[in-house]
């Protein structure tokens, strides 16, 4: 049995309602996961699946705490992750059945394409004519799997075995708010002998919504959750992103990291 685990809020409510009625024609237990402070509301497409209601911390959505929970939720022994603005590809649980039965003690990811705003794909057969994997992470061919680096590890598309979930320990939940949680996720697993494997042809395709670069409103949230990163790992991850906050004046690196920048 397979499990697809989604967490989701009020923003992004209609990606995932169109997210649903594409996974509700296939076997596969849906667990979705509520991060809002309150409960979800009715909803036709939420039909069928497991809700959990993870209510938001001290500082911010609890993404990490959410993936645990639904992971807790599913009775399967593969578990899918896809985040809420992702559309499952005709092949994608195909594919990602196929490498956890060839490489079931690995983390295993799929290329994921950024649709253009406008586009609304009304079931999965209108997708792979949009297949345009993201540059920044492999995409190997149909079919094939190839070891990958845990630092180019993302969190919108991935799966393991429920047994390998247990190995690599699931995220860590101090992360509140946006970003590090999935580099740390992946970094444990690394460390706990989960290799990396992408996955060719498990493809899911990001819904268009507005976005900034680099994400200005989730600032704080970078900071916090980049130090927590740091003091576990020795290193500071978004990289890319704090040098675009330095360069507008932001924040500045100093010898205890990253910290936002006081004005003269």
């Amino acid at each position: 049995m397979t499990a697809v685990i989604t967490i989701c809020s009020a923003s992004r409510l209609d990606h995932v309602r169109r997210q649903q009625r594409f996974l509700r024609t296939e076997p596969v237990q849906r667990v979705i996961v509520w991060l809002d402070a309150e409960p979800p509301p009715p909803v036709p497409e939420f039909a069928g699946a497991e809700l959990v209601h993870v209510p938001p911390g001290e500082q911010g959505l609890r993404l990490a705490a959410g993936r645990n929970r639904g992971a807790e939720r599913a009775d399967a022994d593969l578990l899918v992750f896809l985040d809420a603005d992702c559309l499952p590809g005709p092949d994608l649980l195909r594919r990602y059945r196929t490498a956890a039965d060839a490489h079931p003690g690995a983390l295993l990811c799929g290329p994921v394409t950024y649709l253009p705003e406008g586009v609304r794909p009304r079931n999965a057969t209108e997708l792979p004519a949009r297949t345009a994997p993201h540059a920044a992470r492999p995409a190997p061919p149909d079919g094939e799997n190839v070891p990958g680096d845990h630092r180019l590890f993302w969190s919108l598309s991935f799966a393991v075995t429920a047994r390998t979930w247990c190995t690599a320990g699931g995220f860590h939940e101090a992360y509140e708010g946006y970003g590090g949680e999935d580099t740390d996720f992946a970094y444990a697993a690394r460390d706990a002998g989960v290799p990396l494997v992408w996955v060719g042809g498990a493809h899911a395709y990001h819904q268009h919504h507005p976005t900034s670069a680099p994400p200005w409103q989730h600032l704080d949230d970078i900071l916090r959750n980049g130090r927590l990163f740091a003091d576990r790992w020795g290193s500071w991850p978004m990289e890319g992103w704090f040098d675009a906050f330095a360069a507008a004046g932001a924040v500045e690196r100093t010898p205890a990291g990253w910290v936002r920048r006081v004005s003269p």
